[in-house]
């Protein structure tokens, strides 16, 4: 009878301690959606960031400037945060780039230096334009060659239309949609022919172009959208680098080929800084039971500079910052440490990333869970086990607490395959890891704002980002709660279809220390 009493007793308390856990679960739930709904700070950090500081590419001071903003931030709202050191890059900082036609006619051009590129050293340079010619081999390339001195030399092909496809499918007839996008192919096939005839490639003509004394290289990357292009680096050492909207390029080019000879004047400031130190931004709230175990949150925090980042990875950076913010105010004691990652040079190999997983074997080891997002302003759509066998069960019972017009648009994929790259969740999956991208809707993200000119403030959708906000905070807040430690079992990978070997999980890469030099 009194063993009987016992277990009774026993197990109302654990029905007990169920129910009190469901009711907290709900409880943080809800705040949390009303803190992000009612009092987002999203606008005004995009603000701050993106319009403010402007874009974040490795080595210029607008980086540092960001990592310092950060730190400030997060200790404004009572997070520890500091900027971690993990290498040095080639420190450059962009000026103003002027472009004109002067001849035949005048007018300003619309376009940009590319980033790393040289300066005209103060000056405006007017010169010619010359487009590499279709010639027979390497041979006759470089006694073509010396032709270029004293010249801008134009290396991308002109394209045929600026309207993108999904304009000729809308509006055109189906015989002339599909006559243009069949001349463009045979086009696009004979400018690759006619580059790899002079024996060189995309990255390796500029600086051959440079030493036999072009003036500058002129390109185009269309970025297949209206108005968009874009913007990477350069390869020329000494003369700049500029890419030319698709419009004016093409302007320039029709009159190149029949002959008027037009002319355009350059001023392109930069300044090259040396090697400077390259930083990841580092902010926690610490764990009250189990400090040494952790979540983390991920973005990348570096761009490429043709707009402001805003989309890649602004709004990632945003979405983290957001919930660090919200999670602080309403979940301040969490069981675990929740830690959040903001990446250096992604942009150039999951350096930042990589580089803390070389130097925190402690924190890595110890993981949790990591949730990562990195594909634009879209709300998360997508979330794949990576190939952690177990995935389902312990991101499953996160999800089940969010709320449902957010989860029911979350389509999971279990146990998935581990990603190899593409952001910075990768470096953790590739030490066994249990880290996961939160993938976003497109938004045209690959065509309008992945790497162009056009990544701007404008560009993000608020609504999207504070959903991803709200996701991100309460998953962290589930993985720090759960009782059981996630498990690190990989699934069999597949057989290559081909090579025919078994699948093997990606092999850990080496940060690069020290960029952006010879």
């Amino acid at each position: 009878m009194r063993r009987n009493t016992t277990v009774f007793a026993l197990a109302l308390l654990l029905a007990g301690n169920g129910v009190f856990a469901q009711t907290k679960d709900s409880l943080i739930v809800k705040s949390i959606v009303e803190e992000a709904t009612n009092n987002s700070q999203l606008q005004k950090l995009a603000h701050e960031l993106l319009d403010g500081i402007g874009p974040r590419l490795v080595g210029t001071p607008q980086m540092k400037q960001a990592n310092d903003w950060a730190v400030a931030k997060y200790q404004s709202w009572g997070i520890t945060a500091k900027n971690e050191q993990w290498g040095e890059w080639r420190g450059w900082e962009r000026g103003i780039t002027h472009i004109d036609m002067v001849y035949p006619r005048v007018k300003t051009l619309e376009g940009m230096q590319l980033a790393w590129s040289p300066s005209t050293a103060g000056k405006t340079v007017t010169a010619e334009l010359v487009i590499i010619p279709d010639l027979a081999d390497s041979v006759a390339f470089k006694q073509w060659l010396p032709a270029v001195k004293g010249k801008f030399v134009m290396i991308s092909m002109s394209q045929p239309t600026g309207r993108p496809d999904y304009n000729w499918d809308e509006f055109a007839t189906k015989e002339s949609a599909e006559k243009m996008k069949k001349d463009r192919a045979a086009q696009v096939t004979a400018w690759s022919n006619r580059i790899s005839k002079t024996g060189y490639t995309g990255r390796t003509l500029p600086p051959v172009l440079e030493k036999a004394g072009a003036v500058g290289v002129v390109m185009s990357n269309w970025s297949n959208g209206f108005g968009v292009n874009k913007i990477f680096g350069a390869y020329t050492t000494k003369v700049p680098t500029i890419d030319i909207a698709l419009e004016d390029y093409g302007l320039l080019y029709r009159l190149v080929e029949d002959g008027t000879n037009p002319k355009i004047s350059v001023r392109a400031d930069s300044k090259e800084l040396g090697l400077v130190p390259t930083f990841n931004t580092i902010a926690e709230i610490k764990g009250t039971e189990k400090p040494n175990e952790y979540v983390m949150l991920s973005a990348h925090f570096d761009s490429w500079d043709g707009g402001t980042g805003a989309t890649d990875n602004g709004t990632g950076t945003l979405t983290m910052m957001e919930a660090m913010r919200i999670l602080k105010k309403i979940y301040p004691n969490p069981k675990r440490t929740i830690l959040v990652g903001h990446w250096g040079s992604e942009e150039q190999g999951l350096n930042g990333s990589r580089a803390f997983v070389e130097d925190h074997p402690e924190i890595v080891k110890n993981i949790q869970v990591l949730f990562n997002q990195d594909n634009g302003t879209g709300r998360v759509v997508n979330l794949s086990g990576q190939g952690f066998l177990h995935a389902y069960d312990y991101l499953g019972r996160w999800l089940s607490k969010v709320p449902a017009d957010i989860r029911n648009q979350v389509e999971t994929r279990f146990p998935g395959a581990p990603g190899g790259g593409g952001s910075d969740f990768a470096s953790f999956v590739a030490v066994g890891a249990p880290a996961f991208s939160l993938s976003s809707i497109s938004w045209s993200y690959g065509t309008y704002t992945w790497h162009t000119n056009r990544d701007t403030y404008d560009k993000i959708v608020f609504d999207d980002v504070r959903s991803n906000a709200i996701l991100t905070a309460i998953l962290a807040y589930m993985a720090s709660e759960d009782p059981a430690t996630t498990s690190r079992e990989k699934s069999v990978l597949p057989v290559n279809p081909r090579t025919g070997a078994p699948g093997t999980w990606p092999a850990q890469t080496k940060a690069t220390r020290k960029g952006g030099v010879n």
